[in-house]
Formats: structure tokens, sequence, C-alpha cells
């Protein structure tokens, strides 16, 4: 019976320092968060391209979607026949392939937006896009 009243709280203290030292090591291995940010070489993966801006931003471009101005089908129509207009269809390939404006281009939104400066649009001609 004495063996009994040591082994206990021998046992309970060693299971106690157990798990104590196993959350010790656990919180080593873990890696912990940092204020600085992880940099993965863009080098070996090549998933960033940065693009710097060749030209200032023009003061005129609309803030918001209500002031972007609105062409009339019969305006950008003239426009189109007469080479003084490109129509773009920037959904996507796939609805572009269904149906579209006939003498459009199509150049998917997406792609813009990853790569603004691959487009070889001529910047003289009026550009009308749609998506609808």
């Amino acid at each position: 019976m004495d063996k009994r009243k040591i082994l206990i709280p021998l046992s309970l203290t060693l299971m106690i320092l157990f798990i104590l030292a196993c959350n010790f090591v656990s919180q080593q291995l873990t890696p912990q968060a940092t204020e600085a940010p992880i940099l993965i070489s863009t080098a070996i993966l090549d998933l960033t391209t940065i693009v710097e801006p060749t030209s200032s931003p023009r003061l005129d471009l609309p803030r918001d979607e209500a002031a972007v101005p609105r062409v009339t089908v019969e305006q950008a129509k003239a426009a189109l026949d007469s080479g003084a207009a490109v129509i773009v269809d920037v959904r996507s390939a796939q609805s572009y392939q269904q149906e579209h404006i006939a003498g459009s281009i199509s150049i998917p939104l997406a792609d813009i937006e990853f790569n603004p400066t691959s487009l070889t649009l001529n910047k003289k001609q009026w550009i009308i896009t749609y998506c609808t």
C-alpha cells in the first residue's frame, strides 16, 4: 500500500512533465507567424509578372461605371464600318465563340487584367468594348 501512495503521484507528475515537454517541442516545430511576408523566388516558379507603368495615369479617365461614356448601336456600327473604331468583346472565349458582334475581336477581360501591355490594339483608333 505504501508503494501505491508513492507510485500514483510519481506517475501523475511524470505524465504532466511528458505533456509539457511534448507541448514545448510542438511549439518549436510549428512555424510561427511573422510580420514580414514570405518571399518565393520567381526565378524558380515564374508565377509573378511585374508591370511597370510607362506613362503617367490619365486624369480624364472615368472614376466609376456611371461615368463611362456610352455609344449607341448606330454610332458603334458607323465607327466600325468606317474603320474609325474596333469593337472588342471582353467576355470569355467560349461566350465569343457562341455568338458575337460581326467584325468584333475577342480579348477576354481576364487577359487584359493579367497582362495589359500585351494588347496590340491601335491606340489611335476608337476602342469600343462590350460584355453582353
